[in-house]
């Protein structure tokens, strides 16, 4: 005989708080390991599609996991010291920054060239702020990114979390709907496969969209020599994973920088400028309906709020849970409007069956 509702409901929620326990007591502990069944999680269909080429799991495997090192040791050796150095020179130019906009401003509005004006003494200030700032900001982030991935994390414990997750992740799951209640099983699945569809085409396909337009932002703004190009583009690019956000902030960092290094040059103003609006229509056009698709159920508004709230409660870990905790709540809220409207409780006596429905003849 099955439990009450009630007790269903309980026994649930304990596990619940005791999951987000864990995970706000532990953050930092299982970060490896969160790392490495995303990863995990990632790289499936590829291990899967190595397996139907007649080769055997452990070789595919291994195989992802040799290229997947090589590649992390060309972006730590290649890309990140050029972004690091790129990232402090645009940090240090903002006071410079400042002072041509005040410049600007003061030669086509001149009531601003006094010197007690509110405006010039405010743009005066912007670029020695956000300089001090913006440097304790990457500091501070550097040494968090220091503590969080230590060599030992990076080169070791996520790598070999990922390859025995991997080999073994459809014995894993096989194991994990064997414990399914019996009486659920069949909609937890359902709910289950609704959940992967969700996540395979936001984190897989989003996830391509912002690398292959990372690198034609980064490829396009250094080939027209624009500053700081190669950061403004791999900016422009991880941001490309909320909709709108990378293009209004990479294209606004872009055409501000180009406004004061080609000032004049109305051209090559229209041409970073364009690059953006292209980046935009190849997304849109292409990218995006090729390999994302048009059923992701993430709202971008949605997305927003659940990195706000599980970054702020659980830090840098809260936020790589985020998008998979807030695509199963999507989820489940989506079966309980569902089952809502199908209930007593949102049809009413209307909607009754008529052999249910109460007998009001004589009424």
């Amino acid at each position: 005989m099955s439990l009450p509702v009630q007790s269903q409901v309980k026994i649930w929620s304990v596990v619940a708080a005791v999951l987000l326990a864990v995970l706000w007591l532990l953050g930092d502990v299982i970060l490896p390991f969160v790392l490495g069944a995303a990863f995990a999680y990632l790289l499936d269909p590829l291990a899967d599609w190595f397996e139907s080429r007649n080769l055997s799991r452990v070789l595919g495997v291994t195989i992802i996991t040799l290229v997947s090192l090589l590649l992390l040791v060309l972006t730590i050796l290649l890309i990140i010291p050029t972004l690091i150095d790129q990232t402090s020179a645009l940090i240090a130019s903002f006071p410079d920054l400042a002072q041509n906009l005040q410049d600007f401003v003061t030669q086509r509005f001149p009531s601003f060239t006094d010197s007690e004006s509110t405006i010039r003494q405010s743009l005066g200030s912007i670029g020695t702020a956000v300089s001090s700032k913006a440097a304790a900001l990457v500091e501070g982030a550097l040494a968090s990114v220091s503590s969080l991935f230590s060599v030992l994390t990076l080169l070791v414990i996520v790598p070999v979390v990922t390859f025995y997750l991997l080999l073994d992740w459809d014995k894993l799951v096989a194991r994990i709907d064997d414990l399914l209640p019996r009486d659920h099983a069949p909609t937890i699945r359902a709910l289950a496969h609704e959940i992967d569809t969700t996540l395979a085409g936001f984190i897989r396909g989003q996830g391509t969209v912002c690398f292959l337009l990372g690198i034609y932002y980064c490829a396009a703004l250094f080939a027209v020599g624009l500053d700081f190009g190669l950061v403004i583009g791999a900016i422009a690019g991880v941001l490309t994973f909320i909709p709108y956000i990378g293009a209004l902030i990479g294209g606004g960092l872009a055409i501000g920088l180009a406004l004061f290094q080609f000032w004049g040059d109305w051209t090559m103003i229209a041409i970073v400028a364009a690059i953006f609006f292209s980046g935009q229509m190849l997304e849109g056009n292409v990218l995006t309906p090729k390999l994302v698709g048009g059923s992701v159920g993430l709202h971008p508004v949605w997305l927003l709020l659940a990195l706000s709230v599980f970054g702020s409660l659980f830090g840098f870990v809260g936020m790589l849970v985020a998008v998979p905790v807030s695509a199963m709540i999507g989820v489940i809220i989506r079966f309980a409007i569902t089952r809502y409207k199908q209930g007593p409780l949102y049809q009413g006596v209307a909607g009754a069956p008529a052999d249910t429905a109460p007998d009001t003849s004589d009424i």
